[in-house]
């Protein structure tokens, strides 16, 4: 049995081990695949796995040996997955295992923006504390989070695990979801509608799916009705933002200031307006990379494989 990853370099850029696929059939690993060469390495391999290259309907024709796909990521857009059940090809993905890294990711963000620690520590460095008149200084405003609200729109395995650390430092959690389990209810966590989130939260952020109800769910009309001064912290999809009103946003001072992983076309293009703009932090997509979350993720990868190979299908995403 062939076995082709298509990209694996962001999964494991070395430090951790293939072995375990290796066990399987014949493995061969690529780093990253240019699209014009994804039938050819893909041959006629029957097991194939992928994290961005893209597998549409003409490649899954065209590739017709594929028996079994595994997407190395929860999101599964980047194959055609209607196209791979007519063609009775299972499609897997592997969720929840970002849950812990993405939601300390978000408090990442927000503890940057609320006491600048980095930018401090480097006028430290720079001699600004030695040279001060006074025992101590701070070169921005500094946020306190206890008693602010956090709205946390998608309130999944992720926006819970956010709203659990939030709650832990002293903060009442908003939340907005599809699907209401009033279980999780307290004095410090209920369920809002859109308008309320958005008009009661300090801090917003998102831990929704992207679908066509949720692009664009930060845009120029849904900031005009949040708090002056708000704080967003996107760690989900960056199409979930229009950039260009965020930017205007922050530009203004509407919204204080934004924590982004994630944004519209990755990597990010020069020409994005949230570069330029004011008092974001702006990081490559790395709230799911930490070294024990990439080995979650590999782990459930092979374990799908193993089930398919034992004849059942588990994390099945087009049955």
């Amino acid at each position: 049995m062939k076995i082709v990853i298509l990209d694996g370099y962001t999964l494991n850029p070395g430090d951790l081990s293939w072995e375990e696929l290796e066990k399987l059939g014949e493995l061969t690993v690529y780093d990253r695949t240019p699209e014009d060469k994804i039938l050819e390495r893909i041959g006629n391999a029957e097991i194939i796995y992928t994290n961005k290259i893209p597998l549409n309907r003409e490649i899954l024709y065209k590739a017709s040996n594929i028996k079994w796909i595994g997407v190395l990521a929860t999101g599964y857009d980047v194959v055609d997955v209607e196209a791979a059940k007519e063609r009775g090809i299972p499609v897997t993905n592997v969720p929840n295992y970002g849950t812990t890294s993405v939601s300390q990711m978000v408090f990442a963000l927000l503890l940057e923006i609320c006491h600048h620690v980095w930018e401090h520590s480097e006028a430290v460095k720079r001699g600004e504390w030695t040279n001060n008149t006074d025992w101590c200084f701070w070169k921005y405003p500094l946020i306190e989070l206890a008693g602010k609200t956090i709205g946390i729109i998608g309130y999944g395995r992720i926006g819970q695990a956010t709203g659990k650390i939030a709650q832990a430092m002293g903060m009442k959690v908003l939340a907005y979801d599809q699907y209401v389990n009033r279980e999780l209810e307290s004095e410090t966590m209920k369920y809002a509608s859109l308008d309320e989130l958005f008009r009661e939260s300090d801090v917003i952020s998102l831990h929704c799916p992207l679908s066509e109800s949720t692009r664009g769910i930060i845009n120029k009309e849904t900031i005009a009705k949040m708090k002056d001064g708000v704080i967003i912290i996107n760690t989900a999809r960056g199409s979930l933002v229009i950039e260009q009103d965020l930017a205007d946003a922050l530009n203004s001072g509407k919204v204080y200031a934004a924590g982004i992983d994630v944004v519209s076309i990755e990597p990010i293009k020069m020409d994005n307006p949230l570069l330029k703009a004011k008092n974001v932090i702006l990081t490559p997509h790395i709230a799911w990379a930490p070294k024990e979350s990439r080995q979650r993720l590999m782990d459930i990868a092979i374990n799908n494989l193993k089930s398919f190979l034992s004849g059942k299908l588990v994390n099945v995403v087009n049955q």
